[in-house]
């Protein structure tokens, strides 16, 4: 096959794959894990081979006009270049992982089959994506996630919990996609085409008239897709739904999406300083912001979503100094070790008996009942770290010699402010994430909560997936020096400035948690029994908010006390509490959009009901008291009608009498 051909199969068999899963599903259950695995791995498969046969080399670009439209055409378009080529296979790997794990994972749940060719489509829009080379084709895909991310969020319908977090996820990320669609159309306007390649000419030749708009409104959309501030509220508490999903949504596709566009269409936005200066503060907020509210979490899989959205925040830092191999780099990386760590967390929710949740401060006696989830987690916590010589650093890394590099003026077109916004904020968030990474390993693996009950052995696809993704967690940063040609030429190399601050930062992060940790557990020791309490400003009613199954056990229930131990209270201290719930932003949200549409809709309702319906009720009224009045005067009688008309006749015979006496006088 060619490599044309190829390129198209890869999105197009997990598409198959999930028609036919949504038309067998019920039918024909021994085929649904098949139809889930099957053409995933295949699509994997391929996208490996196209990667291989791409390499480094120039950009495939075919396209064969879809429509005419009058004005600006839409293409079938076909864009591969070194870059493409890589996502593709870190989309394809992590879904293959994902649907492997969860034939153990949710292997007695009823509504498997519809999950299962759900994340089919849900990879295959994001193979669309990261291929096309149409915007029109890549709305499509964009869109379809956003449904996919819809009903895989909400798969426990059944609890309030998913309901709100599935809709959450949607009305926030279609917040978001307004703007980005009315970017798209300005976007082509001013090129004059929908086409990739033909908007990236136009913006080489100076062709674009609004750069800044245009900019501004395409970056509404990657915040609300990407999940960065201030359109990131949805991403933790979309982990009501199942932890694979999680795994899918955080490492490969939905959020990674936006970075992937910012990165696609970077000359766009090195045409607007002002966007870039807007891209740098909105990237330095999310990073800071989200390091600060996943050391106050108490759910681990809410730990892991904050720090996605600062991981991402990294990527588009980035690409707000204008390099985009050490936002890939680093796009890359972390797909494989946050698969990692939600697949790893998924076996610590299974060992813990319930279906989607586990609070660390509850949590005790785990790293000897899942080996293969302690190694590897540890492994991939150290990598989220950026503690040498796993993948998080030397991608980390790249991303904060970038900044270093545009902050001293290295960097041409790039303003200095973005420099130095991304550099001290990203350093400022290894502290922070170091700092929560070894609050995660201490209270989940060390904890001193209740022991939590024995559920068995772990399936063994489970634990045989952790150590798939052991490997480029492992590895993959080596291959930084390999990759320069498959993207735009410049060193990923890290520099020394930046490792020796990062590094230096990350175990100042690690080594005051443990010691943090060490001190409030000397503390509980000495207390008394039952003196030590969980402080009243911890997340509250999580178990009983966000338990996922209506027979699915509460925390309490689950793991016992929890564990006073936790170091995070007292980094934080009084920024706990804040912090916990997310700094208020859904509070703040509700008070300036939630009240006010209710409000505004109470006040609708009240003229609705009180003043159109009474003149809709008056219009009828007299009418019908009318009708009334006629129908009395039907009685049917003869006579009545024959003395009617007489009467009728007399007096229009004196009417006129009066009439020719008036005329004659």
């Amino acid at each position: 096959m060619t490599l044309t051909t190829t390129a198209v199969l890869v999105p197009l068999l997990p598409f198959l794959g999930a028609v036919a899963g949504l038309l067998l599903g019920r039918r024909a259950p021994g085929f649904v894990r098949p139809l889930a695995v099957l053409p995933t791995l295949a699509a994997a498969a391929l996208a490996l081979s196209v990667a291989v046969e791409q390499g480094g080399g120039p950009a495939t670009d075919v396209a064969t006009r879809f429509t005419p439209t009058g004005s600006v055409p839409i293409d079938l378009a076909l864009h591969i270049d070194g870059f493409a080529a890589l996502i593709a296979v870190l989309v394809g790997v992590v879904a293959t992982c994902v649907q492997i794990y969860s034939t153990g994972y949710l292997r007695d749940d009823p509504r498997y089959p519809s999950y299962a060719a759900l994340v089919s489509l849900f990879t295959s829009a994001m193979l669309l994506v990261v291929y096309t080379g149409d915007l029109m084709l890549l709305l499509v895909g964009w869109e379809v996630m956003g449904i996919c991310s819809y009903f895989l969020v909400g798969h426990y319908w059944e609890t309030e919990a998913a309901r709100a977090a599935s809709l959450k996820a949607f009305l926030v990320t279609k917040l978001g996609d307004v703007p980005f669609l009315f970017g798209i159309f300005a976007l082509a306007v001013d090129a004059g085409t929908f086409r990739i390649t033909g908007i990236l000419g136009q913006v080489a030749s100076g062709g674009l008239d609004h750069p800044t708009l245009i900019a501004l409104l395409l970056l509404a959309g990657v915040a609300g897709k990407s999940a960065q501030f201030p359109l990131h509220t949805w991403l933790p508490d979309a982990m009501a739904g199942p932890t694979p999903v999680s795994a899918l949504i955080h490492a490969a596709t939905m959020v990674a999406a936006g970075v992937y566009v910012v990165a696609r269409l970077l000359p766009v936005f090195a045409a607007s300083a002002a966007a870039l200066v807007v891209l740098a503060v909105m990237a330095a907020i999310t990073m800071v912001g989200s390091g600060l509210a996943a050391l106050a979490q108490d759910d681990i899989k809410r730990v892991l979503a904050y720090s996605t959205i600062g991981q991402l925040g990294y990527m588009l830092g980035a690409l707000a100094v204008g390099d985009r191999g050490a936002a890939v780099f680093h796009l890359l990386s972390h797909g494989a070790f946050k698969a990692l760590l939600f697949l790893g967390a998924g076996v610590i929710i299974h060992a813990s008996g319930t279906n989607s949740l586990a609070a660390m401060s509850r949590m005790s006696g785990l790293s000897r009942r899942i080996p293969d989830a302690y190694w590897t987690v540890t492994v991939a916590l150290l990598a989220l770290a950026a503690i040498p010589p796993f993948a998080g650093f030397f991608s980390k890394e790249a991303v904060l010699g970038a900044a270093e590099h545009a902050a001293t003026g290295g960097a041409h077109g790039i303003p200095g402010a973005a420099g130095w916004t991304v550099l001290i904020s990203g350093l400022l968030t290894a502290l922070l994430t170091a700092a929560y990474a070894a609050r995660l390993w201490l209270l989940a693996f060390k904890g001193k909560g209740t022991e939590v009950p024995d559920h068995g052995p772990q399936p063994v696809v489970m634990n045989a997936t952790l150590w798939v993704l052991f490997v480029p967690t492992v590895a993959f940063g080596l291959a930084g020096p390999y990759l320069p040609d498959w993207f735009d030429g410049r060193s990923l190399t890290p520099t020394l400035n930046t490792s020796v601050l990062g590094t230096g930062v990350a175990l100042v992060g690690g080594l005051v948690t443990y010691a943090t940790w060490r001190h409030t557990s000397a503390l509980a020791a000495r207390a008394p029994l039952g003196a030590v309490a969980v402080a009243p400003d911890a997340a509250p009613g999580l178990a009983e908010e966000l338990a996922i199954e209506s027979h699915a056990p509460a925390y309490g229930d689950v793991a016992g006390a929890p564990d006073p131990a936790d170091p995070g209270r007292l980094l934080l201290g009084p920024l706990h509490r804040h912090a916990a719930a997310g700094f208020h932003l859904d509070a703040v949200y509700s008070a300036l959009f939630v009240r006010p549409v209710r409000a505004a809709a109470t006040l609708v309702r009240f003229l609705d009901r009180e003043v159109v319906d009474t003149y809709v009720r008056g219009a009828g009224t007299a009418p019908r008291w009318l009708g009334a009045a006629v129908r009395r005067a039907q009685t049917g009688n003869v006579q009545t009608y024959l003395g009617a008309l007489l009467a009728g006749s007399l007096v229009l015979a004196v009417a006129a009498v009066l009439v020719a006496t008036g005329t004659g006088a």
